[in-house]
């Protein structure tokens, strides 16, 4: 009888387990969501206490978990998508805008500076469709009431640009230079210059040897209208040019070219066409089959720079551009600012660093 009026010990046993079992998920749940409450508690205080920097930190880290959880992108997706935000952050740091308050004219702006350094459309449209993707989370999130991309245009891929070398092309194409002929060493330093500094073929011919400040890591370069800028050099060319300068001492040099850097075996300045002649014939010696100029290497110099993580509005001073919707460019960098983008993000100088051991 008395069996029937209690529960058999084989019954009870689980039944006390189980309801252990949900009372316990039940605390854990409690416990987290306490947890989450404090941590963004604490979050805000940050944001009130440290500003907009941390601010943005933690809208970027959201944007991390969205692309992870409600998207579920690959850890490689999701780096490209990070990396091409940093892009417009680091440009917006530098102009001084909150994320929040961005317009289609700052956007506008941006892309344009994109454009003017020379990245290729895929690339530009890559980038934009990243930056959409960020916006659309922040209106979602109620960071923004409205969402300033919708109107931004994507560039058509159509539009051709000089092809890009990547950083073992150019290493190949340099490598190759005879250094046992007469114009071996001029020639590696010439592209060493090219790339390292992003000149165009008109500024190179015509650099002087009292334009040079290696001292100080800089050169002075002369662009489009007459303007002057001054452009930091990569360790590795002042090496190549300073061993070119045993050469150039034993040229006869001709009267008036005597401040000229790159001499040919006349004594004279080179010709562009030279330079072109240079270049394609390396080129075909490393087997290189893109169609290639002196351009490249100015464009491979900006792309190799954005994509190192340099901040969008130094690579434009460095190449001597003005940006198409601003013309305020040249107040908002220093000498200083421009020689630390290069010589963090150039992979030139990072490779140089590595080589000698300077963290």
């Amino acid at each position: 009888m008395e069996g029937s009026r209690f529960p058999n010990k084989l019954i009870l046993g689980p039944l006390i387990i189980c309801i252990k079992t949900i009372i316990y998920e039940c605390f854990d749940t409690f416990v987290e969501t306490l947890f989450q409450v404090a941590k963004v508690k604490k979050e805000m205080e940050i944001i009130n206490k440290t500003g907009k920097k941390d601010k943005n930190y933690l809208i970027i880290k959201k944007y991390k978990q969205y692309l992870l959880l409600e998207k579920s992108f690959s850890p490689n997706t999701l780096a490209a998508y990070l990396t091409d935000l940093d892009k417009l952050m680091a440009y917006l740091t530098l102009e001084g805008i909150d994320v929040i308050d961005v317009t289609l004219d700052n956007l506008q702006e941006f892309t344009a500076g994109l454009h003017d350094i020379g990245i290729h459309p895929r690339s530009q449209a890559r980038i934009i469709s990243g930056i959409k993707s960020f916006f659309r989370f922040l209106l979602l999130e109620d960071y923004i009431e409205s969402d300033p991309t919708e109107l931004l245009e994507t560039p058509k891929k159509g539009f051709k640009l000089p092809e890009v070398l990547t950083v073992e092309e150019i290493d190949a194409i340099i490598s190759s230079i005879d250094l046992s002929k007469k114009e071996g060493q001029r020639n590696r330093a010439i592209l060493e210059t090219l790339y390292s500094c992003g000149l165009r073929v008109s500024e190179l011919i015509n650099l002087k040897l009292s334009e040079l400040y290696f001292k100080e890591g800089f050169i002075k370069v002369e662009g489009k209208g007459s303007k002057q800028r001054l452009v930091p050099i990569s360790p590795r060319a002042i090496k190549e040019i300073t061993h070119y300068f045993i050469d150039r001492n034993q040229i006869e040099i001709k009267k008036d070219y005597e401040d000229f850097v790159f001499l040919s075996r006349r004594g004279t300045n080179l010709s562009r066409i030279m330079i072109f002649h240079i270049i394609k014939e390396q080129a075909e010696a490393t087997g290189i089959t893109k169609n290639i100029s002196p351009h490249t290497f100015r464009h491979s110099f900006a792309t190799h720079l954005l994509e190192g993580g340099a901040n969008l509005r130094a690579i434009q001073c460095m190449l001597g551009h003005e940006s198409i919707t601003t013309t305020e460019i040249y107040t908002h960098i220093d000498r200083n600012m421009l020689k630390s983008e290069i010589i963090e993000h150039h992979p030139r100088n990072i490779k140089y660093r590595k080589e000698n051991n300077i963290s």
